[in-house]
């Protein structure tokens, strides 16, 4: 891919954007970077350029807290099927049309709109943690080899488990870290991450990172409620956009 002007700005206002948001709600880098670079770059190169900024913020997320030993020891069972469904979600983006992934992950993107904006209440989960954690995660990290997305089902099944606000913060931080490196793994053993996107991946960090300090100034100064609205609404919007974008525009 060549690394002309109007892609750099691409890439550092999705990141910024991305990073911003991340830094209001503690999530939804992958998700905002993945609907914008898709609808602009193409699914396959949204998916190489969001890991390094993704896998980066989420480490950091992830490791700070005081609960990683707790939720790797709680969660391990979830992280490794998640790793194992990367590799089988990697393997068949390799074999499926790039029109039929676009419209998934537009359709995921709807999907988890939608959730957010009814936030409903769901049951709990956690007499049931020990069989249904492996099965989400390996649910989870098939879709996020095809599309990128990891927000479903995991995001939804971490709520049901009764964790405080900041465990749950950083259990998504170590789901989705988990998922990136699937991911990267995946991609590079079947030769699909160039080294030049890989480097404008990289890149992507520092705007990431900018965005994630912007985002927690504007926490404290905007309803988070509000927000995450305006954000879910938006999501819906984009993924709306992506499915039209794949089989009409």
């Amino acid at each position: 891919m060549t690394w002309s002007p109007d892609l750099l700005i691409i890439v550092t206002l999705t990141f910024l954007l991305a990073g911003t948001v991340k830094g209001v709600i503690g999530m939804a880098l992958p998700t905002v970077s993945l609907g914008i670079l898709a609808a602009t770059l193409g699914l396959k190169e949204a998916i190489v350029l969001m890991l390094v900024p993704s896998f980066v913020t989420n480490v950091w997320q992830g490791v700070i807290g005081g609960n990683f030993t707790i939720l790797i020891k709680r969660l391990w069972g979830l992280l490794a099927a998640m790793l194992l469904g990367t590799w089988f979600g990697a393997e068949a983006l390799t074999m499926t049309d790039t029109s039929i992934l676009e419209a998934l992950l537009g359709v995921t993107l709807i999907g988890y709109g939608i959730f957010g904006l009814l936030t409903p209440e769901l049951p709990t989960m956690k007499r049931r943690e020990r069989w249904l954690s492996p099965i989400v995660g390996g649910a989870t990290g098939i879709l996020a080899g095809l599309t990128g997305s990891t927000v479903l089902p995991v995001v939804p099944y971490l709520q049901t488990l009764g964790m405080s606000r900041d465990a749950f913060i950083q259990a998504m931080g170590i789901c989705f870290s988990t998922a990136a490196l699937g991911i990267g793994i995946g991609l590079t053993g079947r030769s699909l991450m160039p080294p030049d996107l890989g480097i404008l991946s990289a890149i992507g960090v520092l705007p990431a990172l900018l965005g994630m300090m912007v985002g927690r100034v504007i926490r404290v100064r905007l309803s988070e409620q509000r927000f995450k609205q305006v954000f879910f609404f938006s999501v819906v919007v984009l993924g709306a956009y992506i499915v039209a974008r794949a089989y009409i525009l």
